[in-house]
């Protein structure tokens, strides 16, 4: 396998400028929380431009803006500074053509699986026989015929995850964020949905962008993924993935070119995680001494 290009630029460009509009666009971005004196920058100077149909994860110390990023892109929160693109429109508020998969689900517990799934459908004001055919439909596809009518808490930690997804994608948004959706699954039932995720992305070809602290995972399932550096968070790297598609996770873990690709991200970003780490302990340190 040839060498992946890897731009350390911190205003990286993932779509060819040439191209078509990206279907994601950050453009300097920057933020942080507080004011004045007690203003915490999070996320500095950051560029990234995403093409359409592209499944890219992000990658990065815990505490660095990850999850951030995705509020930004989503219009749940607005930037401190620069500017947020979806498909060429900026983001001036709640997208609704982006689906969020948080990390921990979102389901209602006094609503069934199919109520859940149509849930995204209520809202944009869909007729009760169109949104329940829709949601039969991703239930079917996600694995879970038969549980139309459960409530969450008779469900796994599997089963609901796989119920978030087909809220996610029940409206079919063109571009999806996933904030860590598999991370607090056990091994076997983490593998099972990212082969899910991967069959389902490669019929739909949404552009995704997937938040992990699992290299393993961000390797097995993308196009390109992001490093990020410690916070305050900027750019430190973009790994094409030349892996093969379609993709099966657990086989392609064992390939020799994945081993390759991972030693080499995990060389640009031990650095980062240990910056965090020490941020992180600093923080903790102030915490405990503070007379507040």
């Amino acid at each position: 396998m040839s060498e992946p290009s890897v731009t350390t630029d911190q205003h990286l460009n993932i779509a060819d400028r040439e191209a078509t509009v990206p279907a994601v666009e950050l453009r300097s971005i920057r933020h942080g929380f507080g004011q004045g004196a007690n203003f915490l920058p999070v996320v500095e100077d950051v560029s990234i431009s995403i093409p359409d149909g592209q499944f890219v994860s992000v990658v990065g110390p815990s505490g660095c803006g990850k999850s951030t990023l995705l509020r930004l892109i989503s219009g749940l929160s607005p930037p401190v500074g620069g500017e947020v693109f979806v498909h060429g429109s900026k983001v001036t508020g709640i997208r609704t053509d982006v689906g969020y998969m948080f990390q921990v689900d979102a389901l209602l517990p006094w609503r069934t699986v199919l109520d859940n799934v149509g849930l995204p459908l209520k809202f944009k004001g869909r007729p009760r026989a169109e949104r329940d055919k829709h949601a039969r439909e991703w239930i079917r596809i996600v694995g879970l015929s038969g549980f139309e009518n459960a409530f969450p808490h008779q469900l796994s930690g599997g089963m609901r995850k796989r119920v978030s997804l087909a809220c996610t994608l029940v409206a079919s948004p063109r571009v999806i964020l996933m904030d860590e959706p598999f991370s607090a699954l056990d091994v076997q039932t983490r593998s099972l949905m990212e082969d899910e995720l991967m069959a389902i992305w490669q019929r739909e070809r949404k552009t995704v962008v997937f938040i992990t602290h699992d290299l393993e995972e961000a390797i097995a399932l993308s196009d390109n993924v992001v490093v990020l550096s410690a916070r305050p968070t900027r750019v430190k790297g973009v790994y094409p993935i030349p892996l093969p598609r379609p993709r099966n996770v657990l086989d392609i873990r064992s390939d020799i070119d994945f081993h390759g690709l991972y030693t080499r991200l995990w060389e640009d970003m031990r650095d980062e995680v240990m910056a965090g780490y020490q941020q992180e302990r600093q923080a903790a340190g102030m915490s405990v001494s503070s007379p507040e």
